[in-house]
């Protein structure tokens, strides 16, 4: 199921505008995401209907004609079509009758007030700004029991466990993305982080910023952990830090340095995970 962190439902007569932010999960909805989605509804066959929907999303920038009927999709272009939020109100404001009737519904385009759309709209626009702002879905981990130092990253590798009784090994690949080593001020941040978890193992790249999740398909990623392990030894590192949203980390990593310490994290990783997990569970947030 879709996660939402904000709704909003703003009346304009005969549509209502639906503001809500949603998070979409690699392998559990189409693609790893998040953003907000815009719905235009209305009353059709005797039951709220979405009659229209704008994904204004990280990477999903598209709109729907008639979700529920027609479901004809189309692809904003974000070279050209700028911030998918402004995009899509100047859409409904200049031409939501056309696009209702595209979507199937003409007796709804016929009754659309434009007065009442037009001064619906700023509330509209400001409340899908604040919710693609506060609303977003982000996680700070605990930073680990063991580190392992890797020039301009650290790995840290910890036992977690989850209050609903999922959990297990979790890696977390970090940064000192302000200041420097050692100073008070530095400022560590996690840039991706694999949960090897028994019943819904997944990573998260940029936990902290994009916090976009993908859950392994267990019938085809049977341990989780090697799984891991092989993006490391195999010099996937640079290009998920690239994707997590970090490319000046991503540019300076030393491969040679992150081979030399995997024997040793390695062993430890399998050593920490055959040991089980804690008896409490262990919280995301970090108080100190």
């Amino acid at each position: 199921m879709t996660q939402q962190r904000g709704r909003a439902k703003i009346d304009a007569g005969a549509v209502t505008f639906i503001v809500q932010h949603e998070l979409w999960d690699g392998n559990v909805q189409d693609h790893s995401d998040q953003g907000v989605a815009i719905l235009v509804v209305g009353e059709s066959g005797g039951k709220e209907t979405t009659l229209l929907r704008f994904n204004c999303f990280d990477i999903e920038r598209s709109y729907v004609y008639g979700p529920e009927k027609a479901n004809k999709l189309f692809r904003m272009d974000p070279t050209v079509d700028g911030n998918p939020v402004w995009w899509s109100v100047k859409q409904i404001r200049t031409m939501l009758p056309e696009m209702l009737r595209e979507a199937g519904y003409p007796e709804i385009a016929d009754a659309v007030d434009a007065k009442k759309i037009d001064s619906s709209l700023a509330e509209v626009e400001s409340t899908a700004r604040e919710l693609h702002l506060t609303a977003r879905n982000t996680v700070k981990h605990n930073r680990g029991t063991d580190i392992f130092e890797a020039g301009n990253i650290r790995f840290g590798l910890e036992m977690r466990r989850q209050t609903g009784g999922d959990g297990g090994l979790a890696i977390h690949v970090l940064s000192d993305l302000a200041g420097t080593p050692g100073k008070t001020y530095v400022e560590e941040t996690e840039l991706l982080a694999f949960d090897c978890f028994r019943d819904s193992p997944h990573y998260h790249y940029g936990p902290r910023n994009k916090n976009h999740r993908i859950f392994w398909d267990k019938t085809l990623v049977t341990d989780p952990l090697d799984w891991t392990l092989n993006q490391f030894k195999t010099k996937k590192l640079a290009a998920m830090i690239l994707r997590a949203g970090y490319p000046g980390v991503s540019a300076d990593l030393d491969q040679d340095l992150i081979e030399s310490i995997m024997p040793a994290m390695e062993k430890r990783a399998r050593e920490m995970q055959a040991g089980g997990m804690p008896a409490e569970p262990t919280p995301n947030l970090v108080t100190a």
